[in-house]
């Protein structure tokens, strides 16, 4: 299924495609590792995919697929979709909203569904889901200028840290943290203050009324928390390649970047376990 905008497929096909969940939302700033994207997600197991995506881009047809036009600009182009979709969806519907070229991974990935975690996710009254965002880079640069390669991926094994998140007043808020590290770390002088975070509430429930914003928060303060008051709750990693894309690409950085590799570089294993080793997500109590 293709339409034209977000409000014509939630006229047209909306009801049907987010009748149950969990459902993806991939959007698309370019071709780069779309098909692997859409085809990563598809193996975790969610019921639709919603693409959205620049008119021409070529995308090859899927049951599960609905293509959705939609352009990057303006700032609030992403969250305008994603709130329009929540909207609509029935409450309770699971979302997950990420870029082309970011791999969703979360504890046991290999052998247990999406479904499966967001269904032990909710019975611990949980309505979203912290995630990190870990920076893959290709290790070789004169191989990969565009710093892109599945085969040739690193990420960085330490150099991630949090800072408690203040209010209005400047008092920490509870069970909420700014997250820090990879190369929105490394690279800070290329990198807007305001997008160095690495922490993405990615996935979420819908409720009436609920507005994602711009910084990937929530206006629902508990869908900001990385854990319930009790214990520890399951969190997951979005395994991106955007921000080497983008220091690649920046007039501003791309001649001064030519390794993104460092001693605390590793080889990326694509399995859940090397990330639940280094810390980068928490298992909480699901065994």
């Amino acid at each position: 299924m293709q339409f034209d905008s977000t409000g014509e497929f939630l006229r047209r096909a909306g009801a049907t495609a987010l009748a149950r969940g969990p459902v993806a939302m991939i959007f698309a700033e370019d071709g780069v590792e779309l098909l692997q994207t859409l085809r990563h997600h598809r193996r975790l197991g969610f019921r639709k995919i919603l693409l959205f995506a620049p008119p021409g881009l070529p995308v090859p047809a899927a049951p599960d697929l609905v293509r959705v036009g939609w352009s990057p600009d303006p700032e609030t182009a992403l969250t305008d979709a994603v709130n329009a979709v929540s909207a609509a969806a029935p409450p309770g519907t699971w979302l997950y909203y990420g870029f082309n070229a970011e791999f969703l991974f979360f504890p046991f990935c290999e052998t247990r569904s999406v479904g499966e975690l967001l269904a032990f996710h909710a019975e611990e009254r949980r309505d979203a889901m912290l995630s990190y965002v870990v920076d893959l880079y290709a290790g070789d640069l004169a191989a990969h200028p565009d710093a892109v390669s599945l085969r040739d991926a690193h990420l960085d094994r330490s150099g991630y840290y949090a800072q408690a998140r203040p209010d209005a007043q400047g008092r920490p808020l509870d069970r909420q943290y700014d997250f820090y590290g990879g190369l929105r770390w490394r690279f800070e002088e290329h990198v807007p203050e305001g997008r160095r975070r690495i922490d993405r509430i990615a996935l979420f429930r819908a409720r009436p009324g609920l507005h994602l914003r711009t910084d990937f928060t929530f206006d629902a303060p508990e869908y900001n928390t990385y854990a319930c008051p009790w214990h520890n709750n399951l969190t997951a990693c979005i395994c991106s390649f955007r921000a080497a894309k983008a220091l690649k690409r920046n007039p501003g950085s791309r001649d001064l970047v030519d390794s993104f590799l460092w001693y605390n570089s590793a080889p990326f294993e694509w399995q859940s376990r090397q990330l639940l080793d280094l810390g980068l997500m928490e298992p909480g109590q699901w065994f």
